[in-house]
Protein backbone atom coordinates (compact mmCIF):
# COMPACT_ATOMS: atom_id res chain seq x y z
CA UNK A 1 0.00 0.00 0.00
CA UNK A 2 1.18 3.44 -0.79
CA UNK A 3 2.59 5.79 1.85
CA UNK A 4 0.44 8.64 2.94
CA UNK A 5 2.17 11.47 3.57
CA UNK A 6 0.48 13.99 6.33
CA UNK A 7 1.87 17.66 6.09
CA UNK A 8 1.41 21.18 6.50
CA UNK A 9 0.97 24.61 4.27
CA UNK A 10 1.11 28.20 5.21
CA UNK A 11 -0.96 29.88 2.22
CA UNK A 12 -2.37 33.34 2.57
CA UNK A 13 -1.49 33.35 6.26
CA UNK A 14 -3.48 30.37 7.39
CA UNK A 15 -2.09 26.92 8.23
CA UNK A 16 -3.74 23.81 7.00
CA UNK A 17 -3.25 20.29 7.03
CA UNK A 18 -3.36 18.13 4.23
CA UNK A 19 -2.77 14.02 3.54
CA UNK A 20 -0.65 13.48 0.15
CA UNK A 21 -0.15 9.81 -1.35
CA UNK A 22 0.91 8.54 -5.03
CA UNK A 23 3.14 9.68 -7.47
CA UNK A 24 3.60 13.28 -8.09
CA UNK A 25 3.43 13.21 -11.83
CA UNK A 26 0.01 10.75 -12.14
CA UNK A 27 -3.41 12.37 -12.34
CA UNK A 28 -4.29 14.38 -9.20
CA UNK A 29 -7.43 13.44 -7.42
CA UNK A 30 -8.73 16.39 -4.88
CA UNK A 31 -10.54 15.14 -1.91
CA UNK A 32 -12.80 17.40 -0.51
CA UNK A 33 -14.82 16.88 2.91
CA UNK A 34 -17.89 17.86 4.63
CA UNK A 35 -19.27 18.62 7.66
CA UNK A 36 -18.50 17.58 10.94
CA UNK A 37 -15.60 15.60 9.60
CA UNK A 38 -11.91 16.22 8.11
CA UNK A 39 -9.38 14.58 5.88
CA UNK A 40 -9.53 12.02 8.08
CA UNK A 41 -12.84 10.71 6.24
CA UNK A 42 -10.61 9.74 3.44
CA UNK A 43 -8.42 7.83 5.66
CA UNK A 44 -8.98 4.49 4.09
CA UNK A 45 -9.52 6.15 0.44
CA UNK A 46 -6.01 7.91 0.36
CA UNK A 47 -3.96 4.90 0.25
CA UNK A 48 -6.72 2.87 -1.72
CA UNK A 49 -6.56 5.21 -5.08
CA UNK A 50 -2.70 6.11 -4.55
CA UNK A 51 -1.26 3.12 -6.69
CA UNK A 52 -2.80 5.00 -9.71
CA UNK A 53 -3.15 8.91 -8.80
CA UNK A 54 -1.72 11.78 -6.86
CA UNK A 55 -4.06 12.21 -3.98
CA UNK A 56 -4.61 15.26 -1.98
CA UNK A 57 -7.33 15.39 0.78
CA UNK A 58 -6.78 18.90 3.05
CA UNK A 59 -8.70 19.69 5.69
CA UNK A 60 -10.75 22.65 5.28
CA UNK A 61 -9.56 25.91 7.72
CA UNK A 62 -11.73 25.72 10.89
CA UNK A 63 -11.76 21.66 10.53
CA UNK A 64 -9.61 18.85 11.24
CA UNK A 65 -6.07 19.20 11.70
CA UNK A 66 -6.18 22.89 10.23
CA UNK A 67 -5.75 26.25 11.79
CA UNK A 68 -9.35 27.28 13.40
CA UNK A 69 -8.66 31.03 13.74
CA UNK A 70 -11.89 32.85 15.52
CA UNK A 71 -14.05 34.37 13.06
CA UNK A 72 -13.14 37.78 14.45
CA UNK A 73 -9.55 36.53 13.01
CA UNK A 74 -11.15 35.27 9.54
CA UNK A 75 -14.30 35.66 7.95
CA UNK A 76 -15.51 32.00 6.85
CA UNK A 77 -17.76 31.64 4.00
CA UNK A 78 -17.34 28.82 0.78
CA UNK A 79 -15.58 31.57 -0.87
CA UNK A 80 -13.07 31.86 1.24
CA UNK A 81 -12.93 28.36 2.08
CA UNK A 82 -12.62 27.70 -2.07
CA UNK A 83 -9.68 30.61 -2.05
CA UNK A 84 -7.59 28.77 0.17
CA UNK A 85 -7.91 25.73 -1.30
CA UNK A 86 -7.07 27.20 -4.65
CA UNK A 87 -4.00 28.77 -3.26
CA UNK A 88 -2.73 25.41 -1.54
CA UNK A 89 -3.33 23.87 -5.09
CA UNK A 90 -1.15 26.49 -6.86
CA UNK A 91 1.20 26.09 -3.81
CA UNK A 92 1.62 22.53 -5.07
CA UNK A 93 1.87 23.43 -8.57
CA UNK A 94 -1.34 21.44 -9.40
CA UNK A 95 -3.37 23.04 -12.33
CA UNK A 96 -5.16 19.79 -13.29
CA UNK A 97 -7.42 17.66 -11.32
CA UNK A 98 -10.39 15.53 -10.51
CA UNK A 99 -12.74 16.86 -7.14
CA UNK A 100 -14.30 14.28 -4.67
CA UNK A 101 -16.31 16.43 -3.12
CA UNK A 102 -18.87 14.93 -0.01
CA UNK A 103 -21.70 17.57 1.61
CA UNK A 104 -19.37 20.54 2.24
CA UNK A 105 -16.54 20.20 -0.08
CA UNK A 106 -19.48 20.09 -2.75
CA UNK A 107 -19.81 23.99 -3.07
CA UNK A 108 -16.04 24.52 -2.38
CA UNK A 109 -15.56 22.22 -5.24
CA UNK A 110 -17.80 23.80 -7.26
CA UNK A 111 -16.68 27.22 -6.69
CA UNK A 112 -13.52 25.92 -7.91
CA UNK A 113 -15.11 24.37 -10.79
CA UNK A 114 -16.36 27.69 -11.60
CA UNK A 115 -13.69 29.85 -11.57
CA UNK A 116 -11.67 27.65 -13.98
CA UNK A 117 -13.61 25.00 -15.24
CA UNK A 118 -10.55 23.71 -17.71
CA UNK A 119 -9.11 22.60 -14.43
CA UNK A 120 -11.49 20.22 -13.12
CA UNK A 121 -10.56 16.74 -15.30
CA UNK A 122 -13.60 14.86 -13.65
CA UNK A 123 -16.05 14.86 -10.61
CA UNK A 124 -17.18 12.22 -8.45
CA UNK A 125 -19.73 13.49 -6.09
CA UNK A 126 -20.72 11.38 -2.64
CA UNK A 127 -23.53 12.93 -1.06
CA UNK A 128 -22.48 16.52 -2.64
CA UNK A 129 -25.10 18.58 -3.51
CA UNK A 130 -25.58 20.72 -6.75
CA UNK A 131 -29.61 20.42 -7.10
CA UNK A 132 -32.78 21.94 -4.89
CA UNK A 133 -33.84 18.50 -5.20
CA UNK A 134 -31.06 16.83 -3.17
CA UNK A 135 -32.05 18.55 -0.04
CA UNK A 136 -34.07 16.54 2.25
CA UNK A 137 -36.97 19.19 3.89
CA UNK A 138 -36.84 17.71 7.22
CA UNK A 139 -33.37 17.82 7.74
CA UNK A 140 -33.08 21.51 6.14
CA UNK A 141 -36.04 22.98 7.63
CA UNK A 142 -34.14 24.28 10.70
CA UNK A 143 -31.45 25.85 8.38
CA UNK A 144 -33.41 27.51 6.47
CA UNK A 145 -35.53 29.15 9.34
CA UNK A 146 -32.34 30.50 10.60
CA UNK A 147 -31.18 31.99 6.90
CA UNK A 148 -34.27 33.89 7.03
CA UNK A 149 -34.03 35.49 10.10
CA UNK A 150 -31.17 34.84 13.33
CA UNK A 151 -32.60 34.91 16.40
CA UNK A 152 -32.28 32.68 19.67
CA UNK A 153 -35.51 30.54 18.82
CA UNK A 154 -33.45 29.82 15.11
CA UNK A 155 -30.32 29.58 16.38
CA UNK A 156 -31.35 26.82 19.03
CA UNK A 157 -31.64 23.58 16.49
CA UNK A 158 -29.18 24.43 14.50
CA UNK A 159 -26.66 24.81 16.77
CA UNK A 160 -27.93 21.42 18.07
CA UNK A 161 -25.56 20.00 14.66
CA UNK A 162 -22.79 20.63 16.72
CA UNK A 163 -23.76 17.73 19.73
CA UNK A 164 -22.25 14.29 19.58
CA UNK A 165 -25.43 12.77 19.39
CA UNK A 166 -25.96 15.00 16.09
CA UNK A 167 -22.43 14.01 14.67
CA UNK A 168 -23.64 10.46 15.18
CA UNK A 169 -26.84 10.67 13.78
CA UNK A 170 -25.24 11.78 10.03
CA UNK A 171 -22.81 8.25 10.55
CA UNK A 172 -25.71 6.45 11.30
CA UNK A 173 -28.70 7.03 9.46
CA UNK A 174 -29.82 4.90 6.51
CA UNK A 175 -26.95 2.46 7.78
CA UNK A 176 -28.97 -1.47 8.40
CA UNK A 177 -26.08 -2.62 10.26
CA UNK A 178 -24.62 -0.25 12.63
CA UNK A 179 -21.62 -2.72 13.76
CA UNK A 180 -19.92 -1.80 10.38
CA UNK A 181 -19.57 1.79 11.60
CA UNK A 182 -16.00 2.98 13.67
CA UNK A 183 -17.74 5.08 16.81
CA UNK A 184 -13.94 6.47 16.68
CA UNK A 185 -15.30 8.59 13.73
CA UNK A 186 -18.22 10.81 15.05
CA UNK A 187 -16.01 11.05 18.50
CA UNK A 188 -13.15 12.61 16.47
CA UNK A 189 -15.39 14.80 14.31
CA UNK A 190 -17.30 15.77 17.75
CA UNK A 191 -13.91 16.42 19.62
CA UNK A 192 -12.52 18.78 16.77
CA UNK A 193 -15.62 20.95 16.40
CA UNK A 194 -15.86 21.50 20.00
CA UNK A 195 -12.48 23.34 19.97
CA UNK A 196 -12.72 26.78 21.82
CA UNK A 197 -14.74 29.06 19.53
CA UNK A 198 -15.30 26.53 17.23
CA UNK A 199 -18.85 26.81 17.44
CA UNK A 200 -18.82 30.41 16.21
CA UNK A 201 -17.13 29.19 12.90
CA UNK A 202 -19.68 26.23 12.39
CA UNK A 203 -22.51 28.78 13.01
CA UNK A 204 -21.11 30.89 10.45
CA UNK A 205 -20.81 28.49 8.01
CA UNK A 206 -24.26 27.05 8.58
CA UNK A 207 -25.33 30.79 7.70
CA UNK A 208 -23.40 30.91 4.40
CA UNK A 209 -25.02 27.97 3.19
CA UNK A 210 -27.41 30.34 1.94
CA UNK A 211 -25.27 31.23 -0.86
CA UNK A 212 -25.00 27.70 -2.52
CA UNK A 213 -28.29 27.80 -3.65
CA UNK A 214 -28.04 30.71 -5.46
CA UNK A 215 -25.09 29.15 -7.47
CA UNK A 216 -26.97 26.20 -9.00
CA UNK A 217 -27.77 27.76 -12.30
CA UNK A 218 -24.81 28.85 -13.24
CA UNK A 219 -23.61 25.40 -12.08
CA UNK A 220 -25.78 23.60 -14.40
CA UNK A 221 -24.82 25.55 -17.33
CA UNK A 222 -21.28 24.69 -16.70
CA UNK A 223 -21.90 21.43 -16.64
CA UNK A 224 -23.92 21.25 -19.97
CA UNK A 225 -21.16 23.93 -21.25
CA UNK A 226 -18.30 21.25 -20.54
CA UNK A 227 -19.99 17.75 -20.56
CA UNK A 228 -17.41 16.95 -17.50
CA UNK A 229 -17.65 13.56 -16.85
CA UNK A 230 -19.01 13.10 -13.04
CA UNK A 231 -19.65 10.02 -11.22
CA UNK A 232 -22.27 10.09 -8.22
CA UNK A 233 -22.21 7.34 -5.77
CA UNK A 234 -24.73 8.39 -3.08
CA UNK A 235 -26.63 6.64 0.10
CA UNK A 236 -30.27 5.77 -0.46
CA UNK A 237 -30.58 6.08 3.50
CA UNK A 238 -29.03 9.58 2.95
CA UNK A 239 -31.57 12.06 5.34
CA UNK A 240 -29.67 15.21 4.39
CA UNK A 241 -29.00 15.19 0.72
CA UNK A 242 -31.71 12.21 -0.69
CA UNK A 243 -31.25 10.05 -3.75
CA UNK A 244 -33.14 12.91 -5.64
CA UNK A 245 -29.85 14.78 -5.38
CA UNK A 246 -28.13 12.49 -7.23
CA UNK A 247 -30.31 11.51 -9.83
CA UNK A 248 -30.46 15.23 -11.06
CA UNK A 249 -27.15 15.43 -12.59
CA UNK A 250 -28.42 13.34 -15.43
CA UNK A 251 -30.41 16.67 -16.50
CA UNK A 252 -27.24 18.48 -17.24
CA UNK A 253 -25.38 15.40 -17.97
CA UNK A 254 -26.70 12.70 -19.85
CA UNK A 255 -23.74 10.74 -19.31
CA UNK A 256 -23.64 11.30 -15.71
CA UNK A 257 -22.67 7.59 -13.72
CA UNK A 258 -25.59 7.25 -11.49
CA UNK A 259 -25.28 4.97 -8.26
CA UNK A 260 -27.23 4.47 -5.37
CA UNK A 261 -25.68 2.19 -2.76
CA UNK A 262 -27.17 0.88 0.77
CA UNK A 263 -26.13 3.61 3.20
CA UNK A 264 -26.78 7.17 4.57
CA UNK A 265 -24.21 10.07 4.23
CA UNK A 266 -20.79 8.60 4.75
CA UNK A 267 -20.44 5.98 2.85
CA UNK A 268 -17.01 5.56 2.94
CA UNK A 269 -17.42 4.15 6.30
CA UNK A 270 -20.43 1.70 5.76
CA UNK A 271 -19.59 0.68 2.07
CA UNK A 272 -16.11 1.35 1.50
CA UNK A 273 -14.96 -1.82 -0.80
CA UNK A 274 -18.03 -1.02 -2.70
CA UNK A 275 -17.73 2.87 -3.26
CA UNK A 276 -14.40 2.72 -3.84
CA UNK A 277 -14.60 0.01 -6.31
CA UNK A 278 -16.77 2.22 -8.45
CA UNK A 279 -14.56 5.53 -7.76
CA UNK A 280 -11.71 3.17 -9.78
CA UNK A 281 -13.03 1.83 -12.43
CA UNK A 282 -14.64 5.78 -12.92
CA UNK A 283 -11.17 6.86 -12.75
CA UNK A 284 -9.87 4.69 -14.63
CA UNK A 285 -11.84 4.85 -17.79
CA UNK A 286 -12.52 8.53 -17.20
CA UNK A 287 -9.43 10.71 -15.65
CA UNK A 288 -7.47 12.60 -18.52
CA UNK A 289 -3.90 11.72 -18.39
CA UNK A 290 -1.57 8.68 -18.03
CA UNK A 291 -1.52 6.93 -14.89
CA UNK A 292 1.80 6.57 -13.01
CA UNK A 293 2.91 3.35 -11.58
Amino acid sequence: MSAVHHRYATVDGHRLFYREAGHPDAPTVLLLHGYPTSSYMFRRLVPALADRWHVVAPDHLGFGLSGAPGVDEFDYSFDALAALTAGLLEQLGISRYAIYVQDYGAPIGWRLALADPDAVTAVITQSGNAYDAGFVEAFWKPVWAYHREQTSDTEGPVREALSLEAIRWQYVTGVADETLLDPEAWHHDHALVSRPGNDAVQMKLFLDYATNSPLYPRLHEYFRASGVPLLAVWGRGDEIFGPDGARAFADDLPDAEIHLLDGGHFLLESAFDETTALIRDFLDRRLSGPAVP
